[in-house]
């Protein structure tokens, strides 16, 4: 049986004909078990600018933007110059650690399918930037399963303001109300529930208690856990 979390008065309801509903997923540590490589990419960076990035800092900005970040990590030194030359020597070394293979979570297309069979609209709500996104998408033959792709680029503010997924909601003509969020970053669920969408937290990189703080409705082990039915939860 799938390990889900829910509020004691939460129940798993027969999905009604003709129910209108989206699922928004965020991609890195959902769709995809990216964050060894951001790991690596992330800390490779830091040392080439003086910085000794701990793993705990790393995770403390999951979900950020790369100009966030670093705003984060190196305060008035972040100019726009700075930002942009360090993202790009970033994101280069992160597609280099994924070039040879996508690590798709385990059941991702499997769940994608599911799901749309169920006459969901499905769409990506990334903060990373349209070549990392282009990556996984193409590389990990899943694009096909999304009616609407949203990337960083197209938002002026990243998570945890709403931008993102509002924007992706936007695309596929649905309401925030018809949209759930599947997040593994409390960012991320603090950005939903700001949409005013529901969010299912996954336990890539975070605990239940840092998920369910954020305001994660539903909580599950890992993206192979999840229930299709799980994601037709009414707004509450």
């Amino acid at each position: 049986m799938p390990l889900w979390f829910l509020r004691s008065d939460d129940t798993v309801p027969t999905p009604m004909a003709g129910q209108r509903r989206a699922v928004i997923f965020d991609m890195d540590g959902v769709l995809v078990l990216s964050g060894p490589a951001h790991w690596l990419a992330w800390r490779q960076v830091a040392a080439e600018h003086g910085l000794e990035l701990t793993r705990e800092r790393f995770l403390s900005f999951n979900g950020l933007t790369n100009q966030d970040i670093c705003r984060l990590l190196w305060g008035a030194r972040a100019t726009p110059e700075f930002t942009a030359a360090l993202a790009e020597r970033k994101e280069r070394a992160f597609r280099d650690q994924i070039a040879r293979e996508v690590p798709l979570a385990p059941g991702c297309r499997e769940l994608l399918a599911a799901v749309q069979q169920r006459a969901c609209e499905l769409a990506v709500g990334s903060s990373a930037p349209v070549a990392n996104v282009d990556r996984v998408l193409d590389g990990g033959g899943i694009r096909p399963f999304f009616g609407a792709v949203v990337h960083g680029d197209m938002v002026v503010r990243g998570k945890p303001a709403p931008d993102i997924f509002l924007r992706a909601a936007h695309l596929l003509g649905r309401s925030p109300a018809e949209c759930v969020v599947v997040e593994d970053a409390p960012t991320g669920v603090r950005a939903a529930v700001a949409a005013g969408m529901r969010a299912v937290g996954v336990l890539t990189n975070h605990t239940a208690d840092e998920l369910r703080a954020a305001g994660a409705a539903a909580i599950v082990a890992a993206l192979d856990e999840i229930a299709p039915d799980l994601l037709l939860l009414p707004q509450r």
